[in-house]
């Protein structure tokens, strides 16, 4: 065993405050059925009966399940002096007892009877700031480094509350979520050592070449 589901979670759809609604408050439920979105932006969540507010961003096949780790939380719940619950981050998964952020990108996790793939880093949003309702949130995630990650669906299945994470194998690779975290907030160095390794599916992997070319 890898670590260990604490918690599965759904959106409670809520209006921003541009009156979109927003799928960011998730909170726990019995189980989790997920399943691989068919195509990208707009094709909604990988989990069934989820939200996803804001389809531009969000959803599809390489943002089917976002998963972030209660350590993170008892982190940001120590630095911030309030309660943060399981989902309180917007994670469809809350984990224990396994370093999200050094899993390697396309890494694959046995949850449940699901096969996941660790697959694209969280960009911190406007919506994100606006659920925590904490000033320059968005700097202050980023500048903290541990975005959580996006996976995959590879084999649907459900996941529920106590299911073992396991790792599969592992990619021919050494760039980690934290590597693609700091490389899609700017830091060419990291951008790099990504863009080396070619991990990436091709719409990130051609933003961060493409910004590297004008760089140099």
């Amino acid at each position: 065993m890898d670590g260990v589901i604490r918690s599965v979670n759904v959106a409670v759809p809520k209006a921003d405050t541009g009156g979109r609604r927003t799928g960011i408050d998730k909170r726990p439920v019995d189980v989790l059925e997920v399943f691989a979105p068919r195509g990208g932006y707009g094709t909604g969540s990988g989990v069934v009966g989820d939200h996803v507010g804001d389809s531009e961003h969000h959803g599809g096949m390489d943002k089917a399940v976002y998963a972030f780790a209660r350590e993170e939380l008892d982190y940001w719940q120590e630095e911030l002096g309030r309660e943060l619950p399981d989902g309180g981050f917007g994670e469809n998964l809350t984990t224990s007892g396994v370093d999200l952020e050094r899993l390697l990108i396309n890494q694959r996790l046995r949850v449940g009877s699901a096969l996941l793939e660790v697959s694209v880093p969280r960009s911190p949003c406007q919506t994100f700031q606006q659920h925590l309702g904490v000033p320059a949130w968005v700097k202050r995630f980023a500048a903290h480094g541990r975005c959580g990650v996006y996976l995959r669906v590879v084999e649907p299945g459900t996941v529920r509350a106590g299911d073992e994470i396991t790792l599969c194998g592992a990619p021919n690779h050494d760039v980690d979520m934290l590597t693609a975290f700091a490389a899609a907030m700017g830091d060419n160095d990291a951008a790099a050592g990504v863009v080396a390794a070619e991990c990436l599916p091709t719409m990130y992997h051609e933003r961060l070449a493409t910004r590297l070319s004008l760089a140099s």
